[in-house]
């Protein structure tokens, strides 16, 4: 427990010391990646474990039931987490290894250009990423302490949370993707055409799915299905790190609630901010500031 409140501040970026050392970190970057590899990248609250769900599922469309016995997060690993080696053993034998980061492309480039692996970003509209960490903020006892919604709104902006600057995750990738076997997926796709954006996804990834396997996909990756799911829904982890009385880790599943959250004047301030930072950006994204 003594790095229980720690932050782990590696190459500039914080990060919670509960799960990251500067050795696991290291060895994130160190990374040796398989050319059949699958790496889910996002910044946090940007879908990550849903993705790693339908990833899951889209590579065990024969055993839809047993994996739903394995937590996410043993199923598709964090490669700079403490906890990768647990995994790492009985995932040599599987063909292809999953796998999530949430750090920036110039920490893993070096080793990914030189593989195959398929690369899978999922980004999701910012203003909703900005509310959703608001609230895990309060459930995971493990991060700083916030303050109010207001002081959570300006350190986001200024990319003063832990992994950094939303703008500079995404641009950071984006800005890499030439190099890389690369697919953009957004949270908003899989929100409002999922059999769309998960039929594309399965394109890229060279998994065809018969409609009964797509089907199946589409209600084991369900908000409903997902957020009573204990292996899903984080409820397994103990109270000394979620507090699972104020906030549930699945909260809505939805796009669009950040409109409940700003106010005008920040909303007016967040836009000036994107469109200064994100204003050159070649990449259509399917969200809308208004």
């Amino acid at each position: 427990m003594a790095k229980f409140k720690v932050t782990e501040v590696f190459e500039g970026i914080s990060m919670p010391g509960y799960l990251h050392t500067q050795e696991s970190l290291r060895a994130a970057t160190n990374f040796q990646f398989q050319d059949t590899d699958v790496l889910l990248v996002t910044f946090p609250k940007s879908g990550t474990t849903w993705m790693q769900q339908i990833l899951s599922l889209i590579f065990n469309k024969e055993d839809f039931q047993n994996i739903q016995s394995i937590p996410t997060w043993a199923r598709v690993p964090w490669i700079e987490q403490i906890y990768l080696s647990n995994y790492l053993p009985q995932m040599e034998a599987s063909k292809p290894r999953l796998f999530t980061t949430h750090l920036t492309a110039n920490l893993l480039i070096n080793n990914l250009k030189t593989s195959k692996t398929r690369v899978v970003y999922v980004a999701r509209n910012p203003k909703d990423v900005l509310v959703s960490y608001y609230h895990f903020h309060k459930l995971a006892k493990f991060l700083p302490e916030i303050g109010s919604f207001d002081d959570f709104f300006d350190q986001f902006l200024e990319g003063k949370v832990n992994f950094g600057s939303w703008f500079n995750h995404i641009k950071d990738w984006l800005g890499v993707q030439q190099d890389l076997n690369f697919f953009l997926i957004t949270y908003e796709d899989l929100s409002q055409d999922p059999r769309g954006a998960i039929q594309r996804l399965s394109n890229f990834l060279g998994q065809q799915l018969e409609s009964k396997e797509l089907e199946n996909i589409l209600h084991y990756c369900s908000f409903s299905f997902m957020s009573q799911n204990e292996q899903l829904n984080y409820s397994l982890v103990p109270p000394e790190a979620f507090d699972h009385s104020v906030e549930k880790f699945m909260r809505k599943g939805v796009t669009g609630n950040w409109k409940e959250h700003f106010s005008p004047e920040q909303n007016a301030r967040f836009n000036n901010v994107y469109q200064a930072e994100m204003g050159d950006l070649a990449v259509k994204l399917p969200w809308s500031l208004d």
